[in-house]
C-alpha cells in the first residue's frame, strides 16, 4: 500500500504543478493583453470622438480666422501674410490665395502654424477637415501620452488607462482637438516633455546608485525632454514656463538624490550637475526654437524680417548677424503685444475664475427655425460649440488637486510633485496678468494634469483601509468614473456642433454665466 501511495503522490504531484503553472502562464498572457490593448481602446476612442464629422461646421470657428489664415499664407511664402479684411468668406468657398506679400505681425511662434499648415497640405486648404486634421490627430496622441505618463508613474495598467479614459471623453480635449487652435499643439508636447523627464529621472537615479555620485552626462532622455520643451516654446510663450519648472525639477531631484546618498559635498556636486543638465537641457530647446523660424529667415518678407538693417545694434551686441538682430526686435513687439493685452472681449474670463468654470468659451453658434437646414424640432435648432468642460470631471479634478497638494505636504511622494509641478507650470503664471485678455480654453494645458490628480485621488477612495471600506470607495469610484461617462455623452452634442433642439443646448447651461 505504501508503495502504491508514493506512486499515486508521484503521479499528482507534477499534475497538480502542472495545472498550477499553466494558471499562472495564463494570467500573464491575459496581463500582456490587458497592457497592450488598454491603450490601444483608449487611444481608438479618443480618435473616434475627436475625428468624428471633423469637416463640421465649414467655417473659420472662433479664433481660426487668424491661425488658419497665417498657416496657410506661411506653408506657401514661407512666413505668415496678411489677408484682406474680407478674406474669411472668400477662404471658405476656396478663395485660399488671396493673402497680400506683406509679412503679418503675428504674436505666437510659428510651430503651430506649421503643423496646421501639413494637414491643409494634404487635404487642401479649402478643406475644414485639411484644417483642423492636425489638431485632431495630436490630441488624440495627447491621450496616448496621459496614458503613458501614467504608467510610468505608478507602473499600473489600471490606473493608466482611468487616466487615459478621462482624457479621451474629456470636453476640453474634445474641442480643443476640433478647432484648429494653438493651445492642443502646447498641450502635446508640454506632457511629452514631462513624460520624457520621468524617463530620464528614473533613468538618471539608477545610474547614480550603481555608477557612483559623479556629474553624469549621458543622459538622452533629458535631451529628448528639452526637446519637447523647446517645441512647447515654439508653439506658444507659455511653453516658457514648461521648460523653467522642468529645469529647476531636474536640478532639484539630483541635488535631493545625492542629499540621500550620504555625499559628504553634495551641494557642490549637485551644482556641478545642474550645469550639466542646463547643457543638456536649454540649448537643445533653443535649437528647436530657432529652427522653427526658418522660413522666417529664409525668405525676405516676413515682418520685421530687415528691421535691424535699418537700426543695427552698435556695442557688444555689434557681432550678433543681422537677421538675429531682426528677430530680436520682432520679439520685442510680440512681448509688448503679450503683456499689454487688454481688449474687452465677452467671453475673456481671468485665470483666478477658471478653477471654478465661471466663463467658459463659447466658439460656435448658429440657430435655424423649423423648416430651415433640416430643421425638424418645434422651437429651433442649434449648432454650438462651447469650451465648457465636463463639469464633474472639472470640479473634481480641482478638488483632487487640493487633495494632491495635502497629500505632498504630508508623504512627499515624487510622483505627486510631477503632477502639481504640471498643473503650477499651466496656471500659476496666468495670476500674474489679472488684467490680460485670456480665456478659460487655456486649461486645456492644466487638464492632463488634473486628470492624473483625479485618477491619484479616485484611487486613494478605492484602496480604503479595511474591507468594507474598500468595497465602499470601489463603488464610489465606479459610479463617479460612469457618471463622468454619461455627462461626456450628454455634453458632446455640444462639443461638436451637432444640430440640437434650442432646449437641449440650454440644458447644459447649468450657470447663468455659461451663455
Amino acid at each position: 500500500m505504501t508503495g502504491t501511495a508514493d506512486v499515486l503522490l508521484s503521479e499528482a504531484a507534477p499534475s497538480h504543478l502542472d495545472r498550477w503553472a499553466a494558471r499562472v502562464r495564463a494570467s500573464a498572457v491575459r496581463s500582456r493583453r490587458i497592457d497592450v490593448l488598454a491603450p490601444v481602446l483608449v487611444t481608438l476612442l479618443a480618435g473616434i470622438l475627436r475625428l468624428w464629422n471633423l469637416g463640421h461646421p465649414h467655417a473659420l470657428v472662433f479664433d481660426e480666422t487668424y491661425y488658419v489664415k497665417d498657416a496657410w499664407s506661411q506653408w506657401v511664402l514661407g512666413f505668415p501674410a496678411n489677408w484682406p479684411s474680407d478674406a474669411d468668406a472668400g477662404f471658405i468657398t476656396g478663395k485660399t490665395d488671396a493673402f497680400l506679400s506683406t509679412g503679418s505681425f503675428v504674436v505666437h511662434p510659428p510651430l503651430g502654424k506649421w503643423i496646421i499648415g501639413v494637414g491643409m497640405w494634404a487635404f487642401g486648404p479649402d478643406s475644414s477637415t485639411g484644417w483642423r486634421i492636425s489638431a485632431a490627430l495630436l490630441g488624440t496622441a495627447t491621450v496616448l501620452l496621459v496614458y503613458l505618463l501614467a504608467h510610468r508613474l505608478t507602473r499600473s495598467t489600471v490606473f493608466a488607462a482611468v487616466a487615459g479614459l478621462l482624457m479621451a471623453v474629456s470636453g476640453l480635449g474634445i474641442v480643443l482637438s476640433r478647432v484648429s487652435l494653438l493651445d492642443i499643439f502646447l498641450t502635446f508636447f508640454s506632457v511629452l516633455a514631462f513624460l520624457f523627464a520621468v524617463l530620464d529621472r528614473q533613468r538618471h537615479l539608477d545610474r547614480l546608485s550603481r555608477l557612483g555620485l559623479r556629474t553624469l552626462w549621458g543622459r538622452p532622455w533629458l535631451v529628448a525632454a528639452g526637446t519637447a520643451a523647446g517645441a512647447a516654446t515654439a508653439v506658444k510663450w507659455s511653453g516658457l514656463y514648461v521648460l523653467a519648472g522642468l529645469g529647476l525639477y531636474v536640478v532639484i531631484t539630483d541635488a535631493l538624490a545625492r542629499r540621500r546618498a550620504g555625499a559628504p559635498m553634495w551641494p557642490w556636486d549637485a551644482l556641478r550637475q545642474g550645469l550639466a543638465s542646463f547643457v543638456l537641457f536649454v540649448p537643445v530647446a533653443l535649437a528647436v526654437y530657432l529652427a522653427s523660424w526658418a522660413g522666417w529667415f529664409a525668405t525676405d518678407g516676413g515682418y520685421d524680417r530687415h528691421a535691424a538693417d535699418v537700426s543695427p545694434a552698435t556695442g557688444v551686441f555689434a557681432w550678433v548677424p543681422l537677421p538675429l538682430q531682426s528677430l530680436w526686435i520682432y520679439h520685442e513687439a510680440i512681448y509688448a503685444f503679450n503683456v499689454g493685452l487688454s481688449t474687452p472681449h465677452s467671453y475673456a474670463s481671468p485665470a483666478w475664475q477658471w478653477p471654478l468654470l465661471i466663463r467658459p468659451t463659447s466658439m460656435y453658434w448658429h440657430q435655424d427655425q423649423v423648416g430651415q437646414a433640416g430643421c425638424t424640432w418645434a422651437g429651433s435648432c442649434v449648432q454650438s460649440i462651447s469650451s465648457i468642460p465636463n463639469p464633474f470631471m472639472w470640479w473634481g479634478g480641482m478638488a483632487a488637486i487640493v487633495y494632491l497638494v495635502v497629500a505632498f505636504v504630508l508623504r512627499r511622494n515624487w510622483r505627486h510633485a510631477v503632477v502639481l509641478l504640471g498643473v503650477g507650470s499651466a496656471y500659476l503664471p496666468w495670476l500674474m496678468f489679472p488684467d490680460r485678455t485670456i480665456f478659460q480654453f487655456y486649461t486645456i494645458a492644466i487638464a492632463p494634469f488634473a486628470v492624473l490628480a483625479l485618477t491619484f485621488a479616485l484611487r486613494d477612495i478605492a484602496a480604503g483601509h479595511g474591507r468594507i471600506r474598500r468595497l465602499a470607495g470601489q463603488r464610489i469610484v465606479w459610479i463617479y468614473l460612469a457618471v463622468v461617462v454619461a455627462l461626456s455623452a450628454l455634453w458632446y452634442p455640444v462639443w461638436v456642433g451637432m444640430p440640437v433642439p434650442y432646449w437641449f443646448w440650454l440644458l447644459h447651461n447649468w450657470v447663468p454665466t455659461w451663455i
